[in-house]
């Protein structure tokens, strides 16, 4: 089975009405948290910054949380505007919901496949891995990493998950023989 894995290349821009200019898309920038302390209370805030009016923005995180409810480790996070935090929390969807948010993820994601395998046999079984939850389209996917049509696709691939269905998790096709 060759393996393909779907990589993150950057964050994602976020779908999100600007208050002041109207527009519908957002950046963290380089993923940067404030932290507020009220007395034994703790808000964390993830900011994002609006492409057009570059107008600063706060997502809350948490509110009004006790700092003991709080893993040391994740609030020292907070602090130090640690990235791994910042891409796990922009990726989490109850963050999302709450927040009335959807991730835009054109062109920050990559394919990465293996060199051809001329040598390998027909039928060919592809496995397919998602770093991120990157929602694409198998078809457009299969389409991208053999450099095949949809159509083409369509007619050469097997595959277990709906082809023109957006999916984020890993699924394996079979590649058959043209003819």
């Amino acid at each position: 089975m060759l393996p393909w894995v779907v990589r993150r290349t950057r964050l994602p821009l976020l779908s999100l009405r600007c208050v002041d200019c109207g527009s519908r898309s957002a950046t963290t920038g380089e993923g940067r948290f404030r932290v507020n302390a009220n007395g034994k209370l703790l808000d964390v805030w993830l900011l994002v910054r609006c492409v057009t009016c570059d107008r600063t923005s706060k997502l809350p995180v948490h509110e009004r949380a006790a700092v003991r409810s709080l893993d040391p480790v994740e609030l020292h996070g907070y602090r130090v505007n640690d990235p791994g935090l910042v891409a796990s929390r922009l990726l989490d969807p109850l963050l999302a919901r709450r927040n009335r948010f959807t991730l835009d993820w054109t062109g920050a994601w990559r394919l990465d496949v293996p060199s051809p395998w001329l040598d390998e046999g027909w039928p060919v079984q592809v496995g397919v891995v998602f770093e991120d939850p990157v929602p694409v389209r198998p078809d457009r996917l299969i389409a991208r990493g053999l450099g095949l049509s949809r159509n083409e696709v369509l007619r050469r691939i097997k595959c277990g998950v709906p082809l023109r269905r957006p999916t984020s998790a890993g699924f394996t096709f079979t590649v058959m023989p043209e003819g």
